[in-house]
C-alpha cells in the first residue's frame, strides 16, 4: 500500500454493507476523511492513515479532533511492508478507536487495535457500536 488513496479503496470494496463518503476538506481541518453510513446505526467517521515507522503522523487538528470525538470514530492504519517486516502479507490494517490517537502517535506496535486484518469485524466493529 502506497497511497492513502489504496486504503480508501479496500475500505469501500471490503465494507460492502456500509455507503461511503470521502471528506477531502480544507474548510474544516481535523475531520475524518470518510463519513460512513448504514441504517443500523447512522453515521460514523473514520481517519485513514498509513504507518511508514512505528508512529503514525497526524496534524494537530486531527488529534484535537480525536480526542473531543471519541464516539462512533476510528482511526483506520494500513501498514506498508516497510514499517512491518515481520508480517508476511504485502501490507495489512487495524483498526483504532479515536481514543487510541495519543499512542498512535508514539508506537502504533504497543497499541492496543479493535481488529487486525480482518475486514469482516472491522465492518461488525463500525456497525454495531453504540450511538451514544
Amino acid at each position: 500500500m502506497k497511497k492513502e488513496s489504496d486504503l480508501w479503496k479496500l475500505l469501500r470494496k471490503k465494507t460492502p454493507d456500509i455507503n461511503w463518503t470521502r471528506v477531502e476538506s480544507w474548510a474544516a481541518p481535523g475531520v475524518p476523511d470518510c463519513i460512513g453510513y448504514h441504517n443500523s446505526c447512522g453515521l460514523f467517521m473514520v481517519e485513514l492513515k498509513l504507518a511508514r515507522t512505528k508512529k503514525v503522523s497526524f496534524s494537530a487538528h486531527q488529534i484535537l479532533w480525536h480526542q473531543t470525538h471519541q464516539k462512533r470514530n476510528y482511526i483506520l492504519v494500513g501498514h506498508s511492508e516497510d514499517a512491518c517486516p515481520s508480517v508476511r502479507k504485502p501490507f495489512h490494517v487495524q483498526l483504532y478507536p479515536s481514543s487510541a490517537i495519543l499512542g498512535l502517535l508514539t508506537d502504533h506496535r504497543e497499541t492496543p487495535c479493535l481488529a487486525l486484518d480482518d475486514w469482516d469485524h472491522i465492518q461488525r466493529l463500525m456497525l454495531d457500536a453504540p450511538l451514544a
